[in-house]
């Protein structure tokens, strides 16, 4: 039970490092997956390894054909990213799988509307976001939910 725990932090970390420019999230979350599978031993282990393994690898060739990440001058804060994040993964949980994507967009709106008050200022500055870093940071954000909530049910199916 704490391997799992621990699993389940470096895949959390992992989460929060897709966020974080210059942080390996996707690699913690695969690293993590690794560990458990290494320390599981089973079909279904492995069988996620593997799935996870080429998914990330798809993640990784896609983001080399989006436009590069270009966030100066833009309002891109640590606190968008939080926002952002805490969007996914609750549109994720509510509406599994597909609510990432609008979560995600959602908490970048939230933020902006927060700072700028207008539904207009708000939604322009979101769209500027979303060009800029945002659809490469979704990629990435959404395939690791979907690893780490495949590797959720799996635990809860052994």
């Amino acid at each position: 039970m704490p391997q799992l725990l621990l699993v389940g932090l470096v895949l959390l970390l992992g989460l929060a490092g897709v966020l974080v420019p210059g942080v390996p999230g996707t690699w913690l979350v695969w690293a993590g997956l690794m560990w458990w599978a290494l320390h599981e031993r089973s079909a279904l282990a492995w069988s996620l390894l593997v799935a996870a393994t080429a998914l990330l690898l798809v993640v990784r060739a896609v983001k080399w054909q989006l436009p590069p990440r270009r966030p100066r001058g833009l309002p891109v804060t640590p606190r968008t990213a939080v926002f952002a994040g805490v969007g996914a993964v609750l549109g994720f949980v509510l509406v599994p799988v597909v609510g990432a994507v609008p979560g995600f967009v959602g908490g970048v709106y939230l933020c902006e509307r927060l700072r700028l008050g207008g539904h207009g200022e708000a939604w322009a500055s979101t769209r500027a976001v979303m060009r800029a870093v945002g659809t490469s940071v979704l990629v990435e954000l959404f395939a690791c939910l979907l690893v780490v909530g495949a590797w959720v049910g799996a635990v809860a199916a052994e």
